[in-house]
């Protein structure tokens, strides 16, 4: 067979048609060997290849970048902070300068020269060096403040309000008398406002707030109630003892006379209205009516002996003024004297104890009696007047009795007087006082 003369070849020469299905099942057998869990033993392993990874996680990194951007940012906050800080410390648009940056509101007792006292020092400082804590608390410390608060406003001012305390009474301290609020602190007497409270007495000088705490709730009591339903008898009280808590006693205002009245420490109301409705009966069985106890149930004493009741101190003439000028009542003013407590007044004169012993034992001397010698006169002589020395003479020479001189009663002393309700003087000066009777 020859062959043919054409010099390409076929792919159909190359792969018969009958040999491909042979090809094509091989190929499918080899795919599922590949497959198989178990790795056939003459295929060659595969060759991995190695992944190119970074030093840094992604996350970490993330987060190194947004903590470096935060410590950049708070070292431009920090830069600026103290360029600002330098800046308000230095600039002159941040120093208070006169009173006049310093606003004060709410003063009604307090005086302008009490709040420039505390805040005076703070003139030319720089306010934001201003201590405004400390400040409040001085501003505390005056009697009439009972709350403060102090703030600044850029660039240079400072406002400061005040709160100050409600008075409630009069109080008596010694010589001198004060405002009181409910809580006990005293407060000077104002010089524009009057008011028109009671006194109280029974406030001693330098007591604590503690002392004093219990007798204002005392007293705070007392007024509730004889102001309740609307009666207001507390506006004709003129004083109010708080010495003693157990026996409340009030000074009635009344135009007839004031009266003491003593309430007990409670039921004041009730008690206080058995003795208005009695008063103008009191006063027609009594010539004076000076005090009325009502601490008792059921039982009235009228003018009660008052013995043992403290003395108040007299008020100074300025300290009076001061309190009339504030509206206290006169009766409150009146310096008065319990009649049990009267000093004995002073003899005429006093004598030592040594001369009062040499006279005691000095004895009296008798004097001699010297008869009168007879004297003889003419007949022709005139007849001396009645008294005279010669008339005595001449009675006594025609044998008539000489008369005797007739003493006159010797007169006490206006000072050794003693009242009936003065007690009588101590044996020391009764010894002393002059022997006043007759011989």
């Amino acid at each position: 067979m020859a062959r043919k003369s054409s010099g390409t070849i076929l792919q159909e020469e190359l792969h018969p048609s009958s040999a491909e299905p042979a090809r094509q099942e091989l190929d499918a057998a080899r795919l599922v060997d590949l497959d198989v869990d178990e790795e056939s033993p003459f295929l060659r392993g595969q060759k991995r290849v190695s992944a190119r990874r970074s030093s840094l996680p992604r996350k970490t990194a993330s987060r190194l970048l947004w903590v470096s951007l935060a410590a950049a940012i708070l070292c431009v906050a920090a830069i600026a902070a103290a360029g600002l800080y330098e800046y308000g410390e230095r600039s002159w648009r941040f120093r208070v300068e006169s009173s006049d940056d310093i606003d004060v509101t709410g003063m009604q007792n307090v005086t302008q020269a009490q709040i420039m006292e505390v805040m005076g020092a703070d003139i030319g400082r720089n306010i934001f060096f201003i201590p405004l804590v400390q400040q409040k608390a001085q501003l505390e410390q005056i009697p009439w403040v009972e709350s403060a608060s102090v703030m600044r406003f850029v660039p240079n001012r400072l406002k400061v309000e005040i709160h100050e305390r409600t008075p409630v009474a009069f109080a008596r301290v010694g010589p001198r008398i004060f405002l009181i609020d409910a809580g006990g602190t005293l407060m000077e007497l104002p010089q524009k406002h009057k008011y028109s409270f009671p006194v109280i007495l029974g406030m001693n000088p330098g007591e604590p707030l503690s002392t004093r705490a219990p007798r204002m709730k005392a007293y705070n009591e007392l007024v509730e109630e004889l102001d309740s339903a609307g009666a207001r008898y507390s506006q004709d009280l003129s004083e109010v003892d708080l010495s003693d808590l157990d026996n409340l006693k009030v000074r009635v205002n009344d135009p007839a006379g004031d009266v003491l009245v003593e309430l007990g420490s409670s039921e004041y109301l009730k008690r206080y209205k058995t003795y208005v409705s009695h008063v103008q009966e009191w006063r027609q069985q009594f010539q004076k009516l000076e005090s009325v106890n009502l601490r008792y149930d059921n039982q009235v004493i009228v003018n009660p002996d008052m013995e043992g009741r403290p003395k108040q101190p007299a008020l100074a003439a300025s300290a009076a003024r001061a309190a009339a000028a504030a509206g206290v009542k006169p009766a409150a003013l009146i310096a008065r004297m319990v009649p049990h407590d009267r000093t004995v007044p002073k003899p005429a004169f006093e004598l030592t104890d040594k001369k009062v012993e040499s006279a005691s034992a000095r004895k009296p001397v008798p004097k001699a009696k010297v008869k009168p010698a007879k004297v003889t006169r003419p007949a022709s002589s005139k007849k001396a007047p009645k008294g005279s020395a010669s008339a005595s003479k001449t009675a006594a020479a025609h044998g008539a009795p000489p008369k005797r001189a007739t003493k006159k009663p010797a007169q006490t002393a206006p000072s050794a007087l003693v009242h009936p309700s003065i007690p009588k003087p101590s044996a020391a000066i009764a010894k002393q006082q002059p022997n006043t009777s007759p011989n």
